[in-house]
């Protein structure tokens, strides 16, 4: 019998590529995409629009308005650093996100009789959030088999599975372009145009950029003229 998982999928080139990985590995995908009154709203409609094509069995959205909370650039008035990843947390770090994520992916899975959930996280080619990196994974793993009662029940253990953590953005892309993954119906910028062309500057794009050069291809995304 095929295993159900829950996917966290934003609509962005990580979380697209892990759903492939997911359908890829036998999984039957249920996408748990988030409306959280992030300012790069674009993503979540092509979440919206591309979730069910990209062989997700059903796609929740769940909805709240984090914009309360503040101490993003993505959730607040705060400008989107244009100048480079540089070595510190930046500004478009979200306060606690992934577990917020993850602990509704974990409900979300443990409703359905899912013990596995995918997430896209990276901790080479990425931001420096500290909810990125492995040992924060392996912490939420072991606090979802003691918080639920099918875990503590012993109907199953729970698996937080993050197949990107360990790649380089090259390598991403590749894995996900071996998988089919149309990586011109994804979006990645934080701070997009209002007709939602990705601005080429923020730490987000210029990832994307670094990896698709790297990887030898051109991102199929519109970028702001100039910038890609």
């Amino acid at each position: 019998m095929t295993r159900k998982a829950v996917v966290l999928y934003s609509g962005g080139l990580d979380s697209t590529t892990c759903l492939a990985i997911a359908r890829e590995d036998g999984y039957e995908p249920y996408a748990m995409s988030f409306a959280y009154g992030q300012r790069h709203s674009v993503e979540l409609e092509l979440a919206k629009r591309n979730a069910k094509e990209a062989g997700a069995r059903e796609h929740l959205v769940v909805e709240f308005d984090y914009r309360q909370v503040g101490g993003s650039a993505l959730t607040s008035d705060i400008d989107v650093p244009k100048e480079g990843v540089g070595s510190d947390i930046p500004v478009t770090y979200v306060p606690a996100r992934n577990t917020i994520f993850l602990s509704f992916a974990l409900g979300w899975a443990e409703a359905l009789g899912a013990f596995d959930i995918f997430i896209g996280v990276n901790a080479l080619d990425y931001s420096g959030y500290p909810d990125c990196r492995p040992e924060y994974i392996a912490a939420f793993e072991r606090m979802a088999n003691l918080a639920t009662k099918a875990g503590v029940e012993g109907a199953g253990h729970f698996t937080i599975h993050a197949p990107l953590i360990n790649l380089t953005k090259a390598e991403i892309i590749g894995r996900g372009l071996a998988l089919g993954v149309d990586y011109g119906r994804t979006h990645s910028c934080y701070d997009p145009t209002p007709e939602g062309v990705a601005c080429g500057r923020c730490d987000s794009c210029r990832l994307r950029l670094k990896g698709f050069a790297e990887a030898g291809r051109t991102d199929p995304v519109k970028y702001v003229k100039g910038e890609q």
